[in-house]
């Protein structure tokens, strides 16, 4: 099992999907930060993705690479949640991978420049479960991460099961 990433601030998109020949989704959502602290929200994502590890025992997590932001401070908060959200899955015992945007959206779409609709429109189609799914593109992104890593590490992944 895969549980894909998408860090952020206030909420971090997850998803888990299973299979090895074809992915499904078993569980997609978001953890989302109550705390305004940059310090307990920070606490709030290690948690959250905790007690998501503790839950569904994952082989892999991945995770997408920071972009360049405009706003430097906006960049300094995600980089600090990202941290935290990568130190728990590693001493949570998983194998870690991280994909910069382009990266993701290649394996996707098969362009690195594709925007989000052409991400969720190819999601559709590998994986036709997400066309009646509801939820933030966070959620969506992370589909995505998992998706991703599947495709490049297929081979190289280590299942427990």
């Amino acid at each position: 099992m895969i549980l894909g990433i998408d860090p952020g601030t206030t909420a971090a998109g997850y998803a888990f999907i299973d299979g090895d020949t074809a992915p499904k989704i078993c569980a997609a959502g978001i953890l989302a930060v109550r705390a305004t602290e940059s310090g307990e929200r920070l606490a709030e994502l290690h948690r959250g993705l905790l007690g998501l590890i503790a839950q569904w025992k994952p082989d892999a997590v991945a995770i997408e690479k920071l972009f360049f932001a405009s706003n430097a401070r906006t960049a300094m908060a995600v980089a600090e949640a990202r941290g935290v959200l990568l130190l728990t899955a590693v001493l949570g015992g998983t194998n870690v991978y991280e994909y910069t945007p382009a990266e993701i959206k290649k394996t996707i779409t098969g362009q690195g420049n594709a925007d989000k609709l052409q991400v969720r429109k190819m999601l559709a189609l590998t994986m036709p479960e997400t066309k009646e799914m509801r939820g933030r593109d966070d959620m969506f992104d992370a589909i995505a991460v998992a998706l991703t890593c599947h495709f490049k590490e297929k081979g190289r992944l280590r299942f427990n099961r």
